[in-house]
């Protein structure tokens, strides 16, 4: 998989954060440097984690000799699994959760490890995807570093200053980025 498609998808993936980064942002009393390192360094870390699992699972399910039929498998799993990720995206955009914007002073950890592992998940399944299309473990790291630590900076201080209007915006062009990914897959892999 090309550098421009993992990309795309890593983009789309980074879109969720940003949305919930956003929430965060508008219930923030104040932004605090040191806060924002954590957020942005625990995001990154646990992004590259899901990431790394799910290559590594699909390295195991690979393992050996690829026959095509096994290939076209993997790579019509990737298909199904970007497109189900976009719908997942749509969905939330559809569902559009409202949420009380309230100035918190004290910051809910326990609450928010909660939604992010949640959320982690759907990484893992992006890894698990990536994977099967070949996608070297190196770029997708680095892609996946700067794109979290963009995603909770921006998204936090969107949050902060405009409140979380925005993330309707940002699941509806994630989700459309995880379809055109799936059908990039269709069209590119699947002969």
């Amino acid at each position: 998989m090309g550098v421009m498609e993992v990309f795309v998808i890593l983009f789309g993936i980074s879109l969720d954060i940003f949305g919930g980064m956003e929430c965060q942002g508008s219930l923030m009393a104040k932004i605090e440097k040191k806060q924002l390192a954590i957020f942005c360094g625990v995001l990154a870390a646990g992004q590259m984690l899901m990431l790394g699992i799910g290559n590594f699972l699909s390295q195991l399910l690979c393992q050996g000799r690829i026959q095509a039929k096994e290939s076209f498998l993997g790579q019509a799993a990737a298909a199904v699994i970007f497109f189900c990720l976009g719908i997942r995206f749509f969905m939330k955009a559809w569902k559009n959760e409202q949420i009380v914007e309230r100035r918190e002073e004290i910051f809910d950890v326990p609450g928010f490890l909660c939604r992010y592992l949640r959320s982690s998940l759907f990484t893992l399944l992006a890894g698990i995807a990536l994977g099967f299309l070949g996608s070297r473990i190196s770029v997708l790291m680095v892609m996946v570093i700067v794109m979290t630590v963009l995603a909770v900076v921006v998204g936090i201080y969107t949050g902060y200053r405009l409140g979380f209007e925005h993330k309707l915006k940002a699941y509806l062009l994630g989700g459309m980025l995880l379809v055109a990914g799936a059908i990039d897959v269709l069209i590119r892999y699947i002969r």
